[in-house]
């Protein structure tokens, strides 16, 4: 091969790492948190991914109802299809409906937890409320995923601009360069049934992700 060949094969291929280096490292894996205390024991038989109602009841849960979407993707921003996708939160009343979380009043038109399955943009989707403070805890929402081959997923999803995040003990374990990606805007919807929106999206990493 000339040089010249050479030359302008090696520039072009240094171009290209230099354009995908940036894009690589913005698309930092999503930091795993701890599941808690109150993973359901066993999921309620209603466990669709619309968790402000349940099967057999006329009402509606209290609360801000959102509607929450976003994607579950590798590190190279690829979508993961089929991919099982939990999340559980406390009520509008600071509860968990589970048997350990005994203090205040209990929602019962409230799902309390849900999942869904990825279609084939890596997309998923849930009805549920904003989630609200409870006793030593900012308002936060957990998931939980399941990528066939490696062990469960777990994070948490906080609201951004909510003014207790800087007092959890959990969020504030987590590198402050790091915290922007357990982050959700919980902005007004654009039409339908629920009054907020979010976009959250999950980019795991390969072997999962440490817990922080």
């Amino acid at each position: 091969m000339p040089p010249d060949t050479k030359r302008r094969d090696l520039v072009l291929a240094l171009a290209g790492l230099l354009a995908a280096g940036p894009a690589r490292a913005a698309r930092l894996p999503t930091p795993a948190q701890t599941a808690g205390p109150f993973y359901p024991l066993e999921p309620p038989l209603d466990d669709d991914n619309d968790l402000t109602r349940v099967r057999g009841r006329a009402g509606v849960a209290k609360g801000r109802i959102t509607d929450l979407d976003g994607r579950i993707l590798d590190l190279d921003g690829r979508p993961l299809q089929g991919v099982r996708v939990e999340i559980w939160q406390c009520d509008a009343y600071g509860r968990y409906h589970h048997p350990y979380d005994r203090g205040g009043p209990l929602d019962a038109d409230f799902q309390g937890f849900g999942h869904t399955v990825t279609d084939a943009g890596g997309r998923y989707r849930f009805r549920t409320i904003r989630p609200v403070p409870y006793p030593g805890r900012t308002p936060h929402i957990h998931m939980a995923v399941y990528l066939p081959g490696e062990p469960r997923f777990t994070t948490q999803l906080y609201v951004q601009g909510e003014p207790r995040n800087d007092g959890d003990f959990l969020f504030r374990r987590v590198p402050a360069e790091h915290r922007h990606l357990l982050l959700a805007e919980f902005a007004p919807a654009r039409g339908g049934r629920a009054e907020l929106a979010a976009r959250f999206d999950v980019v795991l990493g390969t072997g999962g992700t440490p817990s922080l």
